[in-house]
């Protein structure tokens, strides 16, 4: 039977990274203390460091993060005027018809 795999909330695992940064510890014994395996917990201690720095950010969210699947707003506009302008023609040849 396969074992059902464990999931930590945030708050677990900032309180593991921050206990392998600070180095009380080596992160074999917090792993042991923990039952966590050591590649786990530097994962995490490597996560906890890349994003320290948006703890003091402005506010602002990161732009990098985009999604390229979202069209920018003067290709929206471009789309716009070329559909005023068939509609345009396309009442026009409706008027001459009838």
């Amino acid at each position: 039977m396969a074992r059902k795999r464990r999931v930590f909330n945030s708050a677990f695992k900032a309180k593991v990274a921050l206990e392998a940064i600070k180095g009380d510890r080596t992160i074999s014994e917090i792993a042991q203390k923990h039952k966590l395996h050591v590649t786990q917990i530097n994962l995490w201690k490597k996560q906890l460091l890349e994003g320290a720095e948006d703890v003091f950010s402005d506010g602002k969210p990161k732009q990098a993060n985009k999604s390229s699947d979202e069209p920018d707003s003067a290709e929206l506009y471009e789309q716009i005027g070329r559909l005023k302008v068939q509609l345009e023609w396309l009442k026009k040849v409706a008027q001459d018809a009838c």
